[in-house]
């Protein structure tokens, strides 16, 4: 009689999707599998790859935050780890307070895997003041269920010790630790010239307060080879389909917007996939800009990288992790990327990058997690599963009209509608099933009420006639 196989070990991990779920660009938009930022999906593949060990099965929640859901969840699962950005911030108060009212509910470990506080590059945390108890509550939930919680940097640290919170690890965040101990980056080229392969990132924000507009116009015009990557929904919306719902898409100066010359002479792209934005990379110089994992996503393809820092979120991981950066607003907005290469020194990156693991991973072991370096193959299995993959290809601009461009895009708009039309049928046949006209007596006769499902069908058959309408 042979024993029973021992249960694998089951991990809920938030996280927008499973690095080994393949969506089509549409798909992937329509869904917003990176949950409204292409960089989560850096450090939630990482979590995924460096948690897989031979006794554990990673399941990712989809980003779904449902309290209601929480019993179901203390069956199915063991713990739930939870790896963060900037969490604390005003306009992610919301979704914070979810994430609490679901993790009060669990009986599970809950691990926290690195959260961050957004402030200015002088570490003010005085904007985060009115929502301090959700934050406290937030942390109170968290620690209830683990032994510390961790963060990317010093500004975090310090403003949660300042709440009262002594149980507060520096971990960085997973995405630096993708590859393990090592981290092995190397200027290929002794300086740039005009030809070289240069990626450039930004976000809006960057944009408005510091003029980072500028620098990348500057870059362009000395950089033929220039290519801008995008990061988040609204971009992708505007390379893919030209046109997007989000106010912030109309600011003509950013190069994923369609009047922009690097959009027209199609220098943009955004990933959908890690693995194919870390892999595209490689071939590139230099990468530069002030999104953090924009050039995280450099680094881990070897490529020498500096971030031009606009608040603290960015400014603790790079002191941490001692990636070369400047504050941007101490940037000139003539500045030459071949200035900042020449400046790059990636010693600290890389020379204490085996002691940050190492504090990553007692972290981890302390919260009863095993990570894949450690008690596993190093990720092999994980990446011999990724490469059987046929992901998606970049977004690019929407610059083509020849039949095979369009095609795609307009068959998955097609497929679209048949199922909006499907639903609404079925929304008419459940509403009739439950209300029934009332025939009423007037003065001028009999009338008809309008039943509750007429006037449902009158509130719920407007936009759906609106959207099925040919423009």
């Amino acid at each position: 009689m042979t024993d029973e196989p021992t249960r694998k070990r089951r991990i809920l991990l938030r996280s927008g999707k499973s690095p080994f779920e393949v969506n089509s660009l549409e798909q992937s938009l329509h869904k917003d599998v990176f949950a409204t930022n292409a960089g989560n999906l850096i450090f939630s593949d990482a979590s995924h790859k460096i948690l897989t060990t031979p006794r554990v099965e990673v399941v990712s929640n989809g980003i779904r935050t449902i309290p209601s859901e929480a019993e179901r969840i203390n069956e199915e699962y063991d713990v739930f780890v939870v790896p963060l950005a900037n969490a604390f911030r005003p306009t992610f108060e919301r979704p914070l307070a979810r994430l609490t009212q679901l993790i009060e509910k669990l009986r599970i470990p809950v691990v926290v895997l690195g959260v961050g506080a957004q402030a200015n590059l002088a570490y003010d945390t005085t904007r985060l003041k009115p929502m301090e108890s959700t934050v406290k509550r937030f942390v109170t939930a968290v620690l209830d269920r683990s032994t510390s919680i961790g963060v990317r940097g010093e500004c975090t640290e310090e403003y949660l010790k300042g709440l009262g919170f002594r149980d507060v690890e520096v971990i960085g965040c997973p995405s630096m630790f993708m590859h393990g101990e090592t981290f092995t980056v190397e200027k290929g080229v002794e300086s740039l010239t005009p030809e070289s392969l240069i990626s450039v990132n930004g976000a809006h924000s960057a944009v408005r307060s510091y003029g980072l507009d500028a620098i990348i116009r500057q870059a362009h015009q000395r950089y033929p080879n220039l290519r801008f990557v995008g990061q988040n929904l609204l971009e992708a919306e505007l390379l893919h389909w030209r046109r997007t719902s989000n106010a912030a898409g109309t600011q003509t100066s950013m190069p994923t917007h369609p009047s922009h010359p690097m959009y027209r002479e199609g220098k943009v792209r955004l990933y959908v996939d890690p693995a194919t934005w870390i892999s595209e990379l490689g071939e590139f110089d230099f990468s530069f800009g002030s999104r953090i994992h924009g050039n995280i996503a450099a680094l881990l393809a070897g490529v020498p990288s500096t971030v031009l820092c606009s608040d603290s979120r960015t400014l603790e991981l790079c002191r941490y992790f001692g990636i070369p950066h400047r504050k941007i607003s101490e940037v000139p907005k003539n500045i030459d990327p071949a200035e900042l290469y020449e400046a790059a020194d990636f010693g600290e990156l890389v020379n204490g990058h085996k002691e940050r693991f190492l504090r990553f991973t007692g972290f981890m072991e302390n919260n009863g997690l095993e990570n894949t370096f450690t008690h596993g193959d190093a990720g092999a299995a994980f990446e011999a599963q990724l490469a059987e993959l046929t992901l998606p290809p970049a977004i690019r601009p929407w610059t083509d009209s020849d039949p095979e461009t369009l095609s795609g895009r307009f068959g998955w708009l097609q497929s679209q509608m048949e199922d909006l039309s499907a639903q609404n049928a079925r929304l008419r046949k459940q509403l009739a099933k439950k209300t029934t006209p009332v025939t009423v007596q007037t003065s001028h006769g009999t009338a008809v009420r309008s039943s509750a499902y007429r006037r449902t069908l009158r509130v719920v058959g407007r936009p759906v006639r609106k959207l099925l309408r040919p423009e």
